[in-house]
């Protein structure tokens, strides 16, 4: 039997059209069946309680972590910034999948090279810096992450998986499935880049690697076949 791949897309009120760029370039690319969730403030406003950090770049930040609750603590689940672009077949991140690990990411070891990203927001620079912006989740064993959990934990012990026992549970994928824009030199085998600095979107990003795919897969998301004469 055919397994659903279980998205979710952080969503930014900001930045509303990188959710449906990033679903169609998943979705037209992809073999096996998808179902999309957008991580959208308003939708968890009962569960997700928390005051926004003054530090925080996006409206998902933190909201991210309710995936495995979201998830019933079933199955897996990916978890992805929603400024992205798929480049390939998901299909080949979800046989990434590795029981052993209770969460699996690219395990980035960089400092960011700029002080500021998109609309002014301070780039923060941490250890495990961006490793949360993919997470595949082996749900079962992230049920550490209750609502009580998300909602209190600091935004740290969030980010560098200190909800897990050990770092040994924290399974590696390739660089390609979460490819950083300007952080990385361009590659033409980059699966899912990440415009973390801004998307093209941003005026001032407009001219970045790999913008030109995001704007023709945005044209593929507003494109309509109409009635020929």
């Amino acid at each position: 039997m055919t397994q659903t791949a279980n998205i979710y897309i952080g969503f930014d009120s900001k930045e509303v059209v990188a959710y449906h760029v990033l679903c169609q370039s998943i979705l037209e690319k992809s073999s096996i069946p998808v179902s999309f969730t957008p991580i959208s403030l308003n939708n968890v406003e009962k569960i997700f309680t928390r005051e926004r950090n003054p530090l925080q770049s996006t409206e998902f930040s933190f909201s991210r972590f309710l995936v495995p609750y979201l998830s019933n603590y079933e199955g897996w689940s990916l978890f992805a910034d929603c400024d992205m672009l798929m480049r390939t077949d998901i299909a080949k991140l979800w046989e990434l999948r590795d029981d052993r690990y209770a969460a699996m990411c690219v395990k980035h070891d960089y400092v960011p090279k700029v002080e500021t990203k998109f609309l002014g927001q301070v780039q923060t620079k941490y250890e495990k810096k961006n490793w949360s912006s993919v997470i595949l989740f082996n749900n079962a064993k992230c049920r550490k992450l209750d609502l009580d959990y998300v909602n209190t934990a600091t935004g740290l012990e969030l980010h560098q998986f200190k909800w897990l026992e050990s770092d040994d549970l924290i399974g590696e994928l390739p660089a390609s499935w979460n490819w950083l824009v300007n952080e990385y030199e361009y590659s033409p085998d980059a699966n899912l880049v990440h415009f973390t600095d801004g998307g093209p979107y941003f005026e001032e990003y407009k001219n970045d690697d790999y913008a030109e795919e995001w704007f023709a897969a945005r044209d593929r998301v507003l494109h309509v076949t109409q009635r020929s004469a």
